[in-house]
């Protein structure tokens, strides 16, 4: 079974990297970009049996900074 994770800074939250790949797209002549918010994609392969739950407790424990940034499960 596989889980993807999705983890994203809160709105609200300063997003350096996002900033400088709407700058670098503008130098690029990509002058319609307003806005860019970077994220990462985390893919797990889980033993048979696990559950939302379980992926949840890891968002928490491990993969996500709960306290500034939001996360999306799809199992």
């Amino acid at each position: 079974m596989k889980a993807q994770v999705t983890v994203m800074l809160k709105d609200g939250v300063l997003d350096p990297q996002g900033e400088a790949v709407r700058h670098a797209l503008g130098a690029l002549g990509f002058s319609g970009v307003q806005g860019v918010r970077q994220g990462k994609l985390i893919e797990l392969d889980l033993a048979e049996g696990s559950t939302e739950a379980d992926v949840r407790a890891m968002c928490e424990g491990l993969l996500a900074n709960t306290v500034i940034e939001s996360y999306r499960i799809e199992m």
